[in-house]
């Protein structure tokens, strides 16, 4: 095999890899909040959150999303959408998540 064809081939398999790398880095909550969170960083009940105006962003952790959404919403202004693995909270959970 000639080098120019294994470097293209090396190439495309780095490509193939990389791709479900990045999509795995996609953060598994996200929150959006009534009014700016106040900090680019927050930590709520152990969770780094990283957020951006009212839009808030975390890591897996292993308790039940609404609890994890409540444990937000205690040190922030109120939650008005939350979703984790990219299912939302439904209207009662949210209800939950804020009281």
């Amino acid at each position: 095999m000639s080098p120019i064809r294994t470097f293209a081939l090396s190439a495309l398999a780095a490509c193939t890899l990389a791709a479900p790398a990045a999509a795995a880095s996609a953060p598994y909550y996200q929150a959006q909040l009534a009014a700016p969170a106040g900090a680019a960083r927050i930590v709520a009940g152990g969770l780094l959150w990283n957020c951006e105006g009212t839009s808030c962003v975390a890591d897996k952790d292993n308790s039940r999303p609404v609890i994890v959404c409540r444990k937000l919403a205690r040190e922030t202004p109120a939650v008005v959408r939350f979703s984790a693995a990219g299912e939302d909270l439904g209207a009662e959970d949210l209800a939950r998540c804020n009281g």
